[in-house]
């Protein structure tokens, strides 16, 4: 799943294009107090998207594991060679889905960490 669009870099820009247009002072205010509700609304949802696809993605792994405990019953005189086939195919599934569960959980630290300025 692509990373979310940065909502606090569309409220950055947001206040950019604003500054050029003539607002009163307590227009302005009320206007930043919405960008900043904005961002911080947006930053809990992807959050709590990135979170929540981590754990998805730790169900499915753990789902997939239930079926590598068929290679218990495989042996080397195994008749059927598929079956080595799909044992890989499926490691290699459990690898993908980890690789994109440890970007979800990258990001989330991302988004959780303070931000600067």
């Amino acid at each position: 799943m692509p990373p979310a669009s940065n909502p606090p870099d569309l409220a950055v820009r947001l206040r950019r294009l604003l500054a050029s247009a003539d607002l009163d002072c307590r227009c302005r205010t009320r206007l930043d107090d919405a960008l900043d509700r904005f961002t911080a609304l947006e930053r809990r949802q992807a959050l709590r998207r990135s979170l929540r696809n981590a754990r998805r993605q730790r169900d499915w792994i753990a789902a997939q594991l239930a079926a590598l405990a068929e290679l218990d019953q495989i042996t080397e005189q195994e008749s059927d060679h598929t079956v080595f086939d799909e044992m890989a195919l499926l490691f290699q599934e459990i690898a993908a889905e980890a690789v994109a569960a440890a970007m979800d959980l990258r990001e989330l630290r991302d988004l959780a960490a303070p931000r600067k300025g």
